[in-house]
């Protein structure tokens, strides 16, 4: 049997990911046009925009990343902002760790700017690590993003030597890494910043400061100094919060697990026409075919379509893109097919349609069979998801929504709208004595109320130009304010159920009670109808 080989890890930071990203979607290059300007990345925050990235001319000017945009405006007037999209920089490091993969067999993302790749065995196909190196640094700049990279026996040591290591370091197998990395700072492993500081302030700068005291003891000051640290950070589980933990993982002595990056192709059906088509009736029967292709992809996966996208591709160059989401997985043909024939009516053919193409953007898993339920709904009609589509697709998705109770003893907050078929999250029930109308209005009207006290029971009202004579009153049930969410001005509510001489019933509420210090006399409130 031959021997395993050693572990090899390729780290590759992309330095200016945020900045390069900016800049490519101008369609601009490096110091051309705006880049020649000092520019920088924001997010808004509490305490006002806070500078997440900026270019290299913002960098001379004297800005710098984590400092408030007030602050940078003193150094620099003249800097430009740009607002910062995290969520986009990671969907472009999620495409960029499968593209490495060129390089490995298989790769992983290192939030927020970096990927690692194991290269464990492959190195010699590019003509050794340096010459690979030299290779994933001049592909990167071909597509105009700014890396640093390196090569170590594990993850740690690798990230550390690309984030603050010479130019394009290796670490082989046999090499001391220790001694390797020993003048690297304590930011190398990756720590908090809280434990940084720290370390700082114990006087532990450099790798191997630390790793004196963390390795076996040399004298008794250091085996105290060890012991201290130990007992300092041995009740933190998270590596980021123990820089032990980090020391270990560095020099390969505890294992650290890493979640590959794994692509996952979607279905896709497409037919390329011989003659473009134009007219309806073709273009239904191209769009059932595509049906059928992708429910036997599905079902050959085991899944069932959230979201499909039907594509259009016009002779002229014109792509019509037409997209629906389904309440539930489903594979059925005629469903999907009926979906998308309400949403082709606006369809313009040009000169003739010569591609048409399907695909799932969004599948979810669905067992080959159909339950009994749905098989008794589809014998006796439309299966309630089906109709929900259909209603989705002809209203709109914000249209066909339900609604939940959510925990709140407000009335008005008492329950939220939720996507027809999400299950409903879990909530109090209500209790016995809490009596709500039939309708609530979408926001209490102001009624103009004439009662014996202040603090007393109403005897008439004037509601929408209307004097109403209360004859029965019931009440009152009183509703405190959300103390952990409102200002402690707010005040209580006093809720009355009436009757006026018509036999109208309402819900009306006192905002307030006679001194109680939170505002004048009470304001009363019409909320709801009742049956």
């Amino acid at each position: 049997m031959p021997p395993t080989p050693p572990r090899r890890i390729l780290a590759i930071w992309c330095a200016r990911l945020s900045v390069d990203r900016w800049r490519l979607a101008h369609g601009l290059d490096l110091g051309e046009g705006a880049d020649a300007e000092p520019t920088a990345l924001i997010t808004e925050t509490a305490h006002g925009p806070r500078i997440d990235a900026v270019n290299h001319a913002g960098r001379a000017a004297g800005a710098q990343p984590g400092t408030m945009l007030a602050d940078a405006r003193t150094i620099c007037p003249q800097i430009r902002v740009a607002p910062s999209d995290p969520a986009g920089d990671l969907d472009f490091l999620e495409k960029l760790a499968l593209w490495v993969q060129r390089w490995g067999p298989w790769s992983t993302l290192d939030p927020p700017d970096g990927v690692l790749v194991d290269i464990t065995a492959a190195a010699h196909l590019f003509g050794g690590e340096t010459r690979l190196l030299t290779d994933v640094e001049a592909a990167f700049a071909r597509r105009k993003l700014a890396v640093r990279t390196a090569i170590a026996p594990t993850a740690g040591a690798a990230w550390a030597l690309a984030h603050y290591g010479p130019v394009r370091a290796v670490v082989g197998s046999q090499d001391n890494a220790l001694q390797r990395l020993a003048d690297l700072p304590v930011a190398a492993l990756r720590l908090d910043q809280d434990v940084l500081t720290v370390l700082r302030r114990l006087g532990l700068k450099r790798l191997g400061d630390l790793a004196n005291i963390a390795t076996g003891a040399v004298d008794r000051a250091e085996a105290a100094a060890r012991d201290a640290l130990q007992r300092r950070f041995r009740n933190r589980k998270s590596p980021s919060a123990n820089p032990l933990i980090r020391l270990d993982q560095l020099l390969g002595k505890v294992p650290e697990p890493l979640l590959p990056v794994v692509p996952q192709q979607m279905p896709l059906v497409q037919r390329r026409l011989m003659e473009p088509i134009r007219h309806r009736s073709l273009l239904d029967r191209v769009l059932a075919d595509l049906a059928a292709d992708m429910a036997r992809e599905l079902e050959a996966r085991g899944e069932g379509a959230r979201r499909l996208e039907l594509g259009l591709w016009r002779v002229d160059g014109e792509v019509l893109v037409r997209r629906i989401e389904l309440a539930a997985a489903t594979r059925e043909p005629g469903h999907i097919t009926r979906l998308f024939t309400t949403r082709l009516d606006d369809i313009d053919a040009g000169f003739g349609i010569e591609t048409v193409r399907l695909r799932t953007s969004w599948a979810e898993p669905l067992a080959p069979a159909q339950s009994d339920v749905e098989e008794a709904a589809e014998r006796h009609g439309t299966s309630l998801s089906a109709c929900i589509d259909r209603l989705t697709v002809r209203l709109g998705p914000g249209a066909v929504r339900r609604p939940v109770p959510f925990a709140s003893h407000l009335p008005e907050r008492a329950q939220r709208w939720q996507a027809a078929l999400d299950p409903e999250p879990s909530s109090q029930g209500m209790l016995e004595f809490q009596h709500r109308p039939l309708k609530l209005l979408d926001r209490p009207e102001k009624v103009a109320v004439l009662y014996a006290s202040p603090d007393g029971l109403p005897q008439r009202f004037r509601w929408r130009g209307r004097v109403h004579e209360v004859v029965r009153v019931e009440g009152p049930e009183r509703i405190a304010p959300e103390w952990w969410r409102a200002k402690s001005t707010v005040r209580l509510r006093d809720y009355y159920r009436i009757e006026d001489a018509g036999g109208s019933r309402f819900w009306i509420y006192r905002h307030g009670i006679v001194g109680d210090g939170r505002g004048g006399a009470p304001d009363w409130y019409l909320q709801g109808l009742c049956a």
